[in-house]
């Protein structure tokens, strides 16, 4: 209900994921009755064996205080579709809601994996040749060594589900490669991430300017500056779009020259925009939570719904514990008996 193109583009990407994946999981449409209703019976899936509509009578706007509206809006559509969760009746929440109150609604509902703190948000974003996994993108500012580590983990077992990769290359991202840079959060991330090594390919600490080159296949960092990284790329994907269109428009010749490569140009398009991967899960939580953009078209909400009926087949947080235990084992001291 909370998305910037309403419940219509929602139910429309709902239709659009039952006909593009055939083995789907069921779906609970949570929101407004009498507003989805209409929209159900209009697309054709009010009587779908594998869709069914919870009511919430409210709706978390984007401007909201996250304590305030957990507490007096107990009906929005957002908190009931993490109650479902919750109690059982669903595994996987996807939402385009406020980010901040997703987060801690998800934190506090659902806590956090055996052995995890804190939660971490893992967008997936173009790079040369492909794609990388960023984590955290904002969940968790303040970090310790370990929190890095289990981000590592967590972002491992994404990459393997999400992009494919067997044996995802993790790379810590700080300000230089050399053994002793970076802050003392770095050098303790860094040196347990040494000592996990059958656990996870850790390639070392890598710089800015490896980030968007085949360098990794995970690049992992604490919440502040994984939030920093996320917006600094799409304002700067904003900011060539528009350049790049204001220099092709300019003069008859750049139109025709621009005319000629359009077909360059909507690959390119299609490279940087998110559709394909319609959403960043919040990884490390007792039920899965997919936060797809404010923004987000049928095409990137139809890629959330599929990728969670791909965490519930694959049963990723199983596997993401049984990891956090040994990794855990690994690098906390062992306390000595007097």
């Amino acid at each position: 209900m909370g998305g910037d193109l309403g419940p219509t583009e929602v139910v429309e990407a709902l239709r659009l994921a039952l006909r593009e994946f055939p083995k789907l999981a069921p779906v609970i449409l949570v929101g407004d009755r009498a507003i989805l209703t209409p929209l159900l019976i209009s697309s054709g899936l009010d009587r779908h064996a594998n869709v069914s509509l919870h009511h919430a009578s409210e709706v978390i706007s984007s401007d909201e205080e996250v304590m305030s509206a957990i507490k007096r809006k107990r009906d929005a559509s957002m908190l009931r579709a993490i109650e479902l969760v919750k109690d059982g009746a669903a595994s996987v929440v996807v939402s385009t809601g406020n980010t901040k109150i997703l987060v801690a609604a998800g934190t506090l509902k659902l806590r956090t994996l055996n052995g995890i703190e804190r939660p971490a948000l893992a967008p997936v974003i173009p790079r040369d040749q492909g794609h990388f996994i960023l984590i955290d993108a904002g969940a968790n500012p303040d970090c310790r060594a370990e929190h890095l580590v289990h981000n590592a983990i967590l972002g491992k077992h994404y990459c393997q589900m999400e992009l494919g990769v067997e044996s995802p290359r993790i790379g810590l991202l700080t300000i230089g490669t050399e053994e002793g840079k970076g802050n003392s959060l770095i050098q303790e991330t860094h040196d347990a991430l040494k000592r996990l090594t059958d656990m996870v390919r850790y390639v070392g600490p890598i710089e800015g300017f490896q980030v968007f080159s085949d360098h990794v296949d995970v690049v992992v960092c604490d919440g502040f500056t994984g939030n920093i990284c996320l917006k600094s790329w799409e304002s700067l994907s904003k900011f060539f779009r528009n350049e790049l269109k204001s220099q092709l428009s300019a003069s008859p010749v750049r139109k025709l020259g621009a005319f000629l490569a359009q077909g360059a140009f909507r690959g390119l398009k299609k490279r940087i925009q998110p559709e394909r991967y319609g959403g960043a899960p919040l990884l490390g939580l007792r039920g899965g939570v997919i936060k797809a953009h404010g923004s987000a078209n049928r095409f990137a909400l139809m890629n959330a719904i599929h990728d969670a009926s791909e965490f519930i087949r694959v049963d990723l947080n199983h596997r993401i514990e049984a990891d956090i235990a040994r990794a855990n084992e690994a690098i906390r001291p062992t306390s000595a008996a007097v």
